[in-house]
């Protein structure tokens, strides 16, 4: 299975409904696509990357292949309650905490803060891109995200490096899950894969990105709040014996106190009487269904 590419500038341009179609089919049916051309400043993603390999390999490494994870590893056959992964996360809304993180440099804080501006205002596109698609107000994900306050979605970022393993065979890098929460954009390693997806009964190797494209998967929240028209997916990242995998995945999701609910407009009427269907399909049989579900939608007894 392929994985959807989408050039996001085709947005603003006369491909806008070829490319709209594109987004609708990839969360539909995958689930999960690729985006390029999105305006984030490469170097800038560059330089994240690089700020982070150097802060694993000063502070993280060794105390990693030092832990008890990796003396579990020589005497394991199989390991099931861990992950071969050293993480640590940044809140971003609606405050920071970068600067709390042990040893971080002030480097690497103004290049993340900076790619994490210009990130959200990705996500927020997309946000509004995907309620388009599913026929709502463009800005429907946004105020549910929000919670009904003006501060926005939640937005914090997993930083992970997946280190090189000896014995893959034995541990996931990590386990297999389904994000909880709405709009998941990672920025990931270009040299050592590891990304799996499953779909259509099957595990799916995503590529490592290439020219800082993004990755985008979509959570458990965007799955209710469409009806199941997009579906998150179950995703895990494979161990690897050649090298060490990079990601960083920045998570757009709903505030704590968000109320999460299925649009409205995307539900089918309930707690009519087929009586009373039969007789507004008896003057509306040769039309559109969809103009006669919203009007029972609005029937006194229909609820």
């Amino acid at each position: 299975m392929e994985v959807p590419v989408i050039d996001f500038s085709k947005f603003c341009g006369e491909q806008r409904g070829q490319a709209m179609a594109l987004l609708h089919d990839a969360c539909e049916k995958r689930g999960f696509f690729v985006i390029e051309n999105h305006g984030i400043d490469a170097e800038l993603m560059e330089k994240v990357k690089q700020l982070v390999n150097a802060y694993y390999d000063e502070y993280l490494r060794e105390s990693f292949y030092q832990s008890e994870m990796t003396k579990s590893l020589d005497r394991s056959i199989s390991i099931t309650d861990a992950d071969w992964e050293t993480t640590f996360f940044i809140w971003h809304r609606p405050t920071s905490n970068i600067k709390e993180i042990p040893n971080v440099s002030d480097e690497l804080c103004e290049a993340v803060d900076e790619y994490i501006g210009q990130l959200i205002k990705v996500a927020e596109t997309l946000s509004e891109l995907m309620s388009e698609n599913l026929g709502l107000e463009k800005d429907h994900i946004k105020k549910a995200f929000s919670g009904g306050r003006d501060k926005g979605a939640r937005v914090g970022t997993k930083v992970a490096m997946y280190p090189q393993c000896q014995k893959p065979e034995v541990v996931r890098g990590l386990r297999e899950h389904t994000d909880a929460g709405g709009i998941i954009l990672l920025l990931q390693d270009d040299q050592v894969p590891g990304l799996e997806f499953f779909r259509d009964g099957k595990w799916v190797e995503i590529p490592p990105s290439k020219n800082n494209a993004i990755f985008v998967n979509i959570g458990d929240q965007v799955e209710v709040l469409s009806n199941g028209i997009y579906k998150s997916v179950l995703h895990r990242v494979m161990a690897d014996k050649n090298g060490s995998r990079l990601s960083i995945a920045t998570f757009y999701n709903p505030v704590g106190e968000a109320v999460i609910s299925p649009a409205p407009k995307l539900l089918y009427p309930t707690g009519y009487t087929f009586g009373e269907y039969l007789k507004l399909y008896g003057s509306t049989k040769f039309g559109e269904k969809a103009p006669r579900f919203e009007s029972l939608k609005t029937m006194p007894n229909a609820h």
